[in-house]
């Protein structure tokens, strides 16, 4: 089956509307009716500022990187970018073609 590989990047502790972000995102793209999307936590990385993150084991309240991915057809994505757009929530986002599809 061919789809979108539709990834967001964020820092694991940004919030809006008093709820972790890439919660947020889960959550809509739970309502529009996406089967499924996870997060993945960064163990370093730096954004468009160019300030470095990284894990050390004795810091708490980290704020590193993580991506919130989907696999969705052209108008889940469109949705979701569209959901994103209306919040006001800036994201950096990448959207690829994929092809997908589950083994017996």
């Amino acid at each position: 089956m061919n789809g979108i590989y539709l990834k967001f990047y964020l820092h694991e502790n940004r919030v809006h509307h008093h709820t972790l972000a890439y919660q947020w995102l889960l959550e809509q793209a739970r309502i529009l009716g996406i089967p499924g999307g996870s997060v993945f936590k960064s163990i370093a990385g730096y954004g468009r500022h160019g300030t470095l993150h990284e894990d050390h084991f004795f810091e708490l309240g980290n704020d590193l990187p993580v991506e919130v991915v989907f696999v969705v057809d052209m108008e889940q994505a469109e949705q979701l970018l569209t959901l994103v757009r209306q919040a006001a929530l800036p994201l950096h986002y990448v959207r690829m073609p994929v092809e997908h599809g589950t083994l017996p």
